[in-house]
């Protein structure tokens, strides 16, 4: 655990067409100026889903909060994403009796997804909320003692022009910013 003084965030970002993604093209370029924050890039870093487990529980180990960033693919994440979760987040470090490596430590999910808000309800096409299609991500982070936070979601962008494009990408640094700061969760 870092300084409670002065938080670190880490942001695991994957997503597997990245070079298409306009979206988070921004918001990529939004949150890597975030004074604080360590980005790693999940599919570059792991090509061939070769994830090395040590050195990405000692990142997990060095900051106080997790930022998990990706499009939302299938109402679920990236295939590396599930990958990683499944080898990093062992038995016996992650969790376990005894075990207390992320125990305090804060996840925030940051998703993309090509419906609208409006979709992502209840009464909309997909029937649930985006929090509730999250459900997996939010209990294992609950299983490892990391406290999840409310998800930070940019809705419809397929349809968005650069302008509201831009406005995401604030949000998110803002966001990231704030979250830093301990003003978050």
């Amino acid at each position: 655990m870092t300084d409670a003084a002065t938080p670190r965030v880490l942001v695991l970002f994957a997503h597997p067409s990245f070079h298409r993604s306009r979206v988070h093209r921004a918001l990529v370029r939004a949150v890597r100026a975030v004074d604080g924050v360590t980005f790693h890039d999940l599919y570059d870093a792991y090509p061939d889903f070769d994830v090395d487990v040590a050195h990405e529980q000692e990142l997990l180990e060095s900051h106080e909060y997790i930022v998990l960033q990706h499009p939302f693919y299938w109402y679920s994440t990236p295939a590396l994403v599930k990958q990683w979760l499944d080898l990093v987040l062992e038995h016996g470090w992650a969790y376990g009796s005894n075990c207390t490596a992320l125990i305090g430590k804060k996840l925030l999910s940051a998703v993309s997804t090509g419906g609208r808000e409006e979709s992502y309800r209840p009464e909309g096409g997909n029937r649930m909320t985006v929090r509730q299609l999250l459900a997996p991500i939010e209990l294992t982070a609950q299983l490892c003692g990391i406290d999840y936070l409310e998800p930070f979601v940019v809705h419809g962008t397929h349809a968005m022009d650069e302008a509201a494009i831009a406005v995401a990408a604030d949000a998110y640094a803002r966001h990231v910013a704030a979250l830093r700061d301990g003003k978050l969760g």
